[in-house]
């Protein structure tokens, strides 16, 4: 099976003005036929490119002896000590259960993106096709779920959980999270996972399966960036300043709990390290830091420029090591 790396996105006429829209100023017209035009266009594209991972993916095939998971120097210990003292064995098992956080983290946002989208689509029209998107989306994302727990499976890993703050948060973002930061931590988790599997799905050395999960997810996540960003940048242009400011502060959070995701103590239990002393490695490696700086520099570089990353919340996403 050979995917693009971005699905193409069909051109099409604006949607027709939902009922009521007689009542709403120019401006407010333009955005709704702008929203229609864009889901349209996303709709179109996932028919094109949608993918079964329990078909696509042959979860019978064994292992590669001797392949990583993910780059040797993207591991989250990569050039430290404790690296150093590990046999080649335990360096592929430790990314092996870098991958397998990984799909398990990828697991947790995209049931609080479910949940969030639910709750909005409820409020939606559900004649528009931005809700129609919106429940496409969730469908994918059903999809990658069962794809992630598919492939811990087959790693036969533990399943590496939230925290019990972790939860707590998500809670809270599910219960209240609206506008700008509902669609800011979308992206935040989205496109940091995002850099990583491109580069996985093109790395030939690596093991043959995380490069197919990485391929079938990088496609369709395409569509969820550019549904999350297009619907953010709205959403920031009718913001109060204090609602931004609010935002700020969410946000920032959002992005230090995704950061600290990546180093989740029981994977350094695996291979034998201390649990508290592989995270604190790995927290304070300057090859990880530039690691998750690179992950996260495109979508650092959006929210920056929506204004989302200023104030007190920076120190949040320097604790993070995004910028």
């Amino acid at each position: 099976m050979t995917l693009a790396a971005d699905p193409p996105h069909a051109r099409t006429e604006p949607a027709d003005r939902e009922a009521g829209a007689d009542s709403e100023t120019g401006t407010d017209r333009e955005t709704r036929t702008d929203r229609e035009a864009g889901a349209e266009r996303l709709l179109t594209a996932s028919v094109r490119h949608s993918y079964d991972p329990t078909i696509e993916i042959d979860w019978t095939a064994p292992h590669v002896p001797g392949a990583f998971w993910i780059r040797p120097e993207r591991s989250s210990l990569f050039g430290t000590e404790l690296w150093d003292g590990l046999s080649p064995a335990q360096r592929i098992e430790l990314t092996k259960h870098e991958v397998a956080n990984a799909a398990c983290s990828g697991i947790w946002f995209e049931t609080m993106l479910m949940r969030m989208f639910v709750r909005e689509y409820a409020s939606w029209d559900p004649r528009s096709k931005h809700a129609h998107y919106a429940l496409t989306e969730i469908a994918d994302e059903c999809r990658h779920s069962i794809m992630f727990g598919r492939l811990v499976e087959s790693m036969g890993t533990p399943v590496y959980g939230p925290s019990r703050r972790e939860k707590a948060l998500a809670k809270f973002l599910v219960t209240t999270a609206r506008g700008a930061h509902m669609y800011a931590s979308i992206l935040i988790a989205e496109e940091i996972l995002d850099a990583l599997q491109r580069e996985i799905m093109v790395d030939e050395t690596l093991q043959p399966l995380i490069r197919m999960v990485s391929r079938i997810h990088v496609v369709e996540e395409a569509r969820h960036v550019r549904f999350a960003r297009d619907e953010l940048v709205r959403q920031v242009a009718a913001s109060s300043p204090l609602a931004l400011a609010h935002a700020r502060i969410i946000v920032g959070r959002s992005a230090l709990v995704v950061s600290n995701r990546f180093t989740h103590p029981a994977m350094y239990a695996a291979v034998g390290i201390d649990p508290a002393a592989g995270r604190a490695a790995a927290r304070a490696n300057p090859r990880f830091r530039d690691t998750m700086r690179w992950a996260g520099s495109r979508v650092v570089a959006f929210l920056g420029d929506q204004g989302l990353i200023a104030g007190p919340a920076v120190a949040m996403w320097k604790r993070a090591s995004l910028i």
